[in-house]
């Protein structure tokens, strides 16, 4: 019996955790464009803020927030990864282990 075939697993795994990592600093490529909209929007809100000298303590914690939903999105796409990864690997145990049971020898 074969071993499982994850490689396309592992890869999706290896870019979300690359995305990730990329969220963490602030990078906009791994942004869908809703998000991104968003960041944008919060962004030129702050700006305009600043520019009329009042507070953007509104505009920072906005893009805290959706910083974290983003993070909080994509960590949740690794665990489901993993997920059917570890469930992959389960089902072609099983079926290695009920080969090997029902053989002659």
């Amino acid at each position: 019996m074969p071993k499982p075939n994850t490689s396309r697993l592992d890869r999706e795994i290896q870019l979300t955790t690359r995305k990730l990592e990329a969220v963490r600093n602030q990078e906009m490529w791994p942004l869908t464009g809703a998000e991104r909209r968003a960041v944008l929007g919060a962004l030129a809100g702050g700006s305009f803020r600043v520019v009329r000298g009042k507070s953007t303590t509104r505009a920072e914690r906005r893009l805290e927030d959706l910083w974290t939903s983003v993070q909080t999105r994509l960590s949740g796409e690794i665990t489901a990864l993993q997920r059917e990864r570890q469930r992959i690997v389960t089902e072609a145990a099983a079926a290695k282990a009920a080969k090997k049971s029902s053989g002659w020898w």
